[in-house]
């Protein structure tokens, strides 16, 4: 490569079921009409060299009101690499569901994620995610259909998927990301 703008942007998401990987291969689909991606799970052992990319999107979901500690410790090991690209973080939560949850401002497991670092992404967003009851073990199940419950959601435990992802509102993030990178 000659210069970072010959590089490819990465794409790298954290994920429990598999919505966090399903709205970033949206993305993906998006960002590839105008450059290469590398689309990556981010796992404990995953190694990364952000040199080869002029452009990231990190995604991960909240479990139990918290980030994932390995997007954290990434983000904490390059969020100065990071603050010199052209970036984007987006949060998947299923509180994400509410109109007034659903922006990096109003939800506050995103917003006081953002708040915990130093990385800056140049852009931030909020998607809802997806419930997959049959899929979770006992005490998931019914700790995540009691949360539901308190915040008035769907507490259908035998449905095997309840989605809560705006896919238009996805696009337009990825649209918006092509635009800045």
């Amino acid at each position: 490569m000659n210069s970072v703008t010959d590089g490819k942007v990465l794409l790298l998401y954290t994920t429990r079921e598999g919505q966090t990987r399903k709205i970033m291969q949206r993305i993906k689909a998006t960002i590839e009409q105008q450059a290469a991606t590398d689309l990556i799970e981010l796992l404990p052992d995953t190694k990364v060299d952000l040199t080869n990319y002029k452009a990231v999107i990190l995604g991960s979901s909240i479990r139990y009101g918290a980030y994932s500690k390995v997007m954290k410790k990434f983000i904490d090991d390059n969020y100065a690499t990071l603050n010199q690209l052209p970036s984007a973080f987006f949060g998947v939560n299923v509180v994400a569901r509410k109109p007034h949850k659903n922006s990096p401002e109003t939800n506050l497991y995103t917003k006081k994620f953002l708040a915990s670092i130093k990385w800056h992404p140049t852009m931030a967003a909020v998607f809802a995610g997806a419930l997959y009851y049959p899929q979770y073990n006992w005490l998931d199940r019914n700790m995540i259909r009691f949360i539901m419950w308190l915040g008035k959601g769907d507490t259908d435990v035998t449905k095997p998927m309840i989605e809560f992802t705006d896919w238009q509102k996805v696009d337009q993030f990825a649209e918006k990301f092509k635009a800045i990178m």
